[in-house]
């Protein structure tokens, strides 16, 4: 019989020389896993050049995508921002945490003539939801959040959700004081005067790589205030997309298309918000060229992620387009709720992957638990589906359908409504005329041939499934406007 010392060194010789064939492997097993997570605001789905975008440029992030696994079908479980955070830190449905509308939230005036009262959530997220930073602190990470929080303000903020540093993270949806300094955040100083906020959040972020307990594994969330209004030029940029505009269209305007009561915006154009994406870009550079430098890159995983789509579709057209996908931020057709997602995971994703997988901003928290070697937690991310297995190239997954309650009025001209998707059929609910829209994204993924009234057989079955869900979720509906004048 062979010496328990044989066996062993059998046993090490053989898992070196798998750790040589597959990167990142050996150490993975050997040393926890980091997690850098960067979430931009209002970023739409074709705002990057990996994922189409001709007008603006994104070097680092098309690398990023370059160098891991790129989503097609990934989607915000809410077409506004706090909703979707809310998902993103609980693995959990806004509807389940009582967050449906940004916060504080849109409210009708009487002068809209409303058909339906406003419907009234949380302005925070509750203490009792166990955050992804709570979930990570029993294996010893060190969190850190630099950014834009807008899930409460004292008593709420990311140190009171699991984070152990906060820069810049409090009530505010939109950066108080602009981009430059002096900015009116008190969670974040300026250096000089007339500093730019994207700079200064990736300088402390920078910073915590640098200094940071370097025996812990870390989650470092960097969550952008661009390219949320007010759409403001990044100097340094700017010039280069006032050229390339000029070049490329001329003094021609953006021609608009109708979009309900509002417009959308049916080109990529405007300088000073690609030069605002350049920002965003530029950021991720740095921080993974950090990732880099320390040597940190084989052990860290990397998510990019937008919390709702680019904003398309106002009164007047918005600053971006998301063609080929219909409307934008605050609207349940894709162009609202489709996101650009990239994830890279040394030793598990392969390089330049793509994934067509439909996946939803609820699943990010049982992923990161199972990268973590972490057992998964039903009972908290009860609405996630880890998605591990896709990132190891399986073709598919079971995932439940998707479910999309907004039943709020918003800015871009949208009325309360909600949708599902299961498959490729896609519903939409609009409560204020009493209408659904039917489509079939694999055949028409701009959502340009509504099939409901061709089809009512598969119109009525994803109307009974939307509306079973709604109530076992016990969603709030929106309630009739006794002042109403139809």
């Amino acid at each position: 019989m062979r010496s328990f010392a044989s066996v062993t060194q059998t046993l090490v010789f053989f898992s070196m020389a798998l750790g040589s064939w597959v990167p990142g492997l050996l150490a993975a097993e050997t040393q926890p896993r980091n997690f850098v997570f960067f979430l931009v605001d209002d970023l739409g789905w074709a705002d990057i050049g990996a994922f189409g975008s001709q007008f603006y440029e994104t070097p680092h992030i098309d690398a990023l995508a370059a160098s891991g696994m790129k989503f097609t079908q990934a989607y915000a479980a809410c077409p506004v921002c706090s909703p979707t955070r809310a998902s993103i830190m609980t693995g959990r449905h806004p509807v389940r945490v009582d967050i449906t509308d940004w916060i504080p939230g849109s409210v009708a005036g009487k002068a809209q003539n409303p058909r339906f009262l406003h419907v009234n959530d949380r302005d925070d997220l509750d203490l009792s939801e166990v955050t992804i930073a709570e979930a990570l602190k029993p294996r010893n990470y060190q969190t850190f959040f630099a950014g834009k929080w807008h899930l409460g303000d004292a008593g709420h903020l990311p140190t009171d959700q699991g984070f152990d540093f906060n820069l810049g993270g409090f009530h505010a949806g939109s950066p108080p004081g602009g981009y430059y300094g002096p900015w009116k955040n008190p969670y974040l100083k300026q250096e000089f005067e007339g500093e730019y906020l994207t700079e200064r959040l990736t300088q402390e972020s920078i910073k915590f790589l640098k200094t940071r307990n370097a025996d812990q594994p870390f989650l470092l969330y960097q969550a952008f205030y661009n390219v949320h209004t007010p759409i403001t030029p990044y100097k340094k940029r700017w010039a280069h997309f006032q050229e390339k505009a000029k070049d490329e269209f001329g003094t021609t305007t953006s021609p608009a298309i109708a979009e309900h009561a509002g417009q959308s915006r049916t080109r990529q154009d405007n300088s000073e918000y690609a030069s605002m994406v350049a920002a965003v870009d530029d950021s991720v550079g740095a921080i993974l060229q950090t990732l880099a430098e320390l040597k940190l890159n084989e052990h860290t995983v990397v998510f990019f992620f937008s919390d709702n789509g680019g904003l398309c579709t106002l009164k007047k057209p918005g600053p971006t387009s998301n063609l080929p996908l219909r409307s934008g931020k605050g609207w349940l057709y894709e162009g609202g709720i489709r996101e650009p997602l990239i994830i890279r995971a040394p030793g598990v994703t392969a390089p330049g992957s793509v994934c067509e997988q439909p996946v939803v901003s609820m699943d990010f928290f049982p992923t990161i638990l199972d990268l973590a070697g972490i057992p998964l937690r039903a009972e908290l991310h009860v609405d996630g589906v880890s998605l591990l297995p896709l990132l190891k190239g399986a073709p598919a997954i079971e995932h439940p359908p998707l479910y999309w309650h907004y039943p709020h009025y918003h800015g871009s001209t949208w009325t309360p409504g909600a949708a599902v998707r299961a498959g490729d059929w896609k519903l939409i609910e609009f409560y204020e005329s009493g209408v659904a829209e039917l489509y079939n994204l694999r055949d028409d993924l701009g959502e340009q041939h509504d099939l409901s009234q061709t089809m009512p057989e598969k119109l009525a079955e994803l109307r009974t499934q939307l509306q079973g869900w709604q109530s076992s979720m016990g969603a709030q509906m929106p309630q009739p406007n006794p002042d109403y004048r139809p």
